[in-house]
């Protein structure tokens, strides 16, 4: 996982931060919450800091549920997924990157569901997102 770009920042990232943060990969995470918006997949995304030492995420939601939280990095992108059994069940049967498999296989569940995390460092890992994105919202 990379080092989130705003340990201790005293507010949510402005565009120029997040721009400078993420450098070449803003188009990327651009490109898949442009997608998200567009499919009807999100209605809403909103900042939060949980602890200064864990820096501010973008956390992704259809009406009051989540479907992605985003933690940027400097020069990419965390991305996690809270996956339920059923979502777990339909990403294990779909065709995904052999890396998602792998983070999929290895991931830790948890109370509230399984918690897929992807490193995001380039724009072929926008089709494996948005994959998992409709998944999560159709379960």
């Amino acid at each position: 996982m990379l080092t989130n770009a705003f340990t201790h920042h005293p507010h949510a990232p402005t565009k120029t931060e997040l721009s400078a943060a993420l450098g070449a990969t803003q188009s990327v995470w651009n490109d898949f919450l442009t997608h998200l918006a567009r499919e009807s997949l999100t209605t809403t995304q909103e900042w939060k800091c949980h602890s200064p030492k864990w820096g501010w995420s973008l956390r992704v939601l259809q009406g009051q549920r989540t479907i992605v939280w985003l933690s940027p990095g400097r020069g990419g992108f965390n991305v996690t997924f809270i996956l339920g059994d059923r979502a777990v069940a339909s990403a294990r049967a779909a065709r995904l990157p052999q890396t998602v498999r792998t983070a999929l296989a290895t991931a830790l569940r948890y109370p509230e569901g399984t918690a897929l995390r992807l490193v995001v460092k380039s724009p072929r890992a926008l089709p494996a997102l948005r994959r998992l994105a409709a998944l999560k919202a159709a379960h």
